[in-house]
């Protein structure tokens, strides 16, 4: 879709709107028509306008909702949209407003008359975001909805704040639109090939194959893709935007293009939405890619292991003991508790090569955390306080939900091996706990780290209320005001 368009707020605009086809959303507030926009469509409309505001259905709705007149009299347009929006809202109120007006747009595309509302840039945003549709592999001719043209004043200053929320739309789309492919497409092959394409951005991008992961010794990794036609594959995406000197934040995300489960292969029902087990790599790689694109000050990299979960002659077996790129054995006790043993590998290369001040990766890890915390909130493990901390208050201010989860020698002692250093998998109770503190163990001494189960949060059954049902592209934002609030160059 077009972005939406700041434009500067006339009479002239006003009286133009009789005549405009699509989609007139109205920002109001109270019970009638206060603004010069508000009581020149009441007059165009015949009075549709205060009768809508004097309702009662106008008065049950909360700050951020909206009340649609479909072809409303005086006007070509085939609605009008008013939408309870006082001005003292909240950001995150303006982007839950300008979701409702993504939400219905159409091929006509849309007037958003915001007049003077200071978070009209967060309102445009939520407009873009609630748009994003994926629909590559529908036939016929592709979905396309019309501009948006955004009337308010001081255009130039919402154009400027708008910049970098146009830059994370863009990283949450990728997200999405990596989440939502199918695993025939997006192979292990062609996951790479786009994050390789990003190079085009400013990141300096490596693709390291199995001969360069074998010579690493990252043995975990490879053992979960040996059992697939696609080779397994580590892609290293740098953003140098800081000191040249100083060490950057590791982003680290698991990247299962397809999860079968392995030997321990899973029921059929519900296989087919483990298109989505990259979840983790494809929100390393949104971030990435907004970070380029609004020229962050601060030095980030993004590693992500890719790989097929697939049950073959040559599959890995429960039983199997494999040997980490650290050094420590594992004994595979289930082969479909194979992210861990991807981003065990990856952890530990994040480390050597890189010495970042800090890790956290992120991965559709255990339904386990769906069974703890369902669809709101994701996982929240942390070996560091002040770390953990900063995450949970930059995800609540982008109003994505996180929850922290316990960790502990009493969990650490249910890794016990018989024949390993470790197993890969302690059983239901605890289940997400124990893969963190699986984790853990590859996390070196005074290094501060966060793992993010987003198995709950990366994929939604049902509408939420900045995505289609599909793809959400939780964590883009958070990490995105995280990094921006905590590690950037101030000047």
């Amino acid at each position: 879709m077009n972005q939406p368009v700041a434009l500067s707020f006339t009479a002239t605009d006003l009286d133009r709107l009789a005549t405009a086809s699509g989609l007139i959303a109205l920002l109001a507030e109270g019970a009638a028509p206060a603004s010069p926009a508000a009581r020149r469509l009441d007059r165009l409309t015949r009075g549709m306008v205060a009768r809508a505001l004097a309702s009662a259905d106008w008065a049950r709705l909360k700050t951020g909702e909206s009340l649609t007149l479909a072809y409303p009299a005086g006007l070509v347009a085939e609605a009008l949209m008013l939408v309870k929006l006082p001005r003292k809202a909240s950001m995150l109120d303006a982007r839950k407003a300008g979701a409702a007006i993504g939400r219905a747009l159409g091929p006509a595309g849309a007037h958003v008359l915001a007049e003077t509302h200071p978070q009209a840039a967060e309102l445009s945003f939520g407009i873009a975001v609630r748009a994003y549709d994926f629909t590559p592999h529908k036939s016929g001719e592709p979905k396309t909805l019309g501009p948006v043209a955004l009337a308010c004043a001081r255009p130039e200053a919402v154009a400027a704040s708008a910049a970098p929320l146009a830059a994370l739309s863009e990283g949450i789309f990728f997200t999405r639109d990596l989440v939502n492919e199918p695993a025939n497409v997006l192979t292990t092959e062609d996951f790479a090939a786009r994050l390789g394409a990003m190079q085009e951005l400013g990141l300096e991008v490596e693709i390291l194959e199995e001969p360069e992961l074998k010579k690493l010794g990252m043995r975990a990794l490879l053992g979960v893709g040996q059992g697939s036609e696609s080779p397994s594959r580590v892609v290293v995406m740098q953003w140098k935007g800081g000191k040249a000197d100083e060490a950057p934040l590791a982003l680290i995300g698991k990247g299962v293009c397809f999860d079968t489960g392995g030997i321990s292969i899973k029921p059929a029902a519900g296989m087919e939405e483990m298109t989505m087990d990259m979840g983790g790599a494809a929100v390393v790689a949104g971030v990435m890619r907004t970070l380029a694109l609004r020229g962050a000050k601060a030095n980030v990299v993004g590693l992500v292991g890719l790989v097929e979960n697939m049950p073959d002659g040559r599959a890995q077996r429960p039983g199997d003991v494999v040997r980490s790129m650290k050094g420590d054995t594992i004994e595979v006790i289930n082969t479909d508790a194979e992210g861990r043993l991807v981003l065990a590998d990856v952890l530990w290369y994040a480390q050597e090569r890189f010495k970042p001040t800090g890790m956290i990766d992120l991965a559709t890890l255990t339904g386990a955390i769906i069974v703890a915390l369902g669809h709101e909130n994701t996982g929240v493990f942390s070996n560091d306080d002040g770390f953990c901390n900063a995450f949970l208050a930059a995800a609540g201010a982008e109003g994505e939900g996180a929850w922290r989860m316990p960790m502990g020698e009493g969990y650490d002692a249910k890794l016990k091996s018989r024949v390993a250093d470790m197993v890969n998998s302690c059983g239901r109770d605890g289940g997400a706990i124990t893969a963190a503190q699986f984790l853990r163990r590859f996390v070196k001494d005074g290094m501060p780290w966060i793992h993010l189960d987003i198995a709950g949060t990366a994929l939604l059954k049902s509408d939420s209320t900045l995505a289609p049902k599909g793809a959400t592209g939780w964590g883009v934002m958070a990490l995105n005001r995280l990094i921006r609030d905590r590690y950037e160059r101030k000047g």
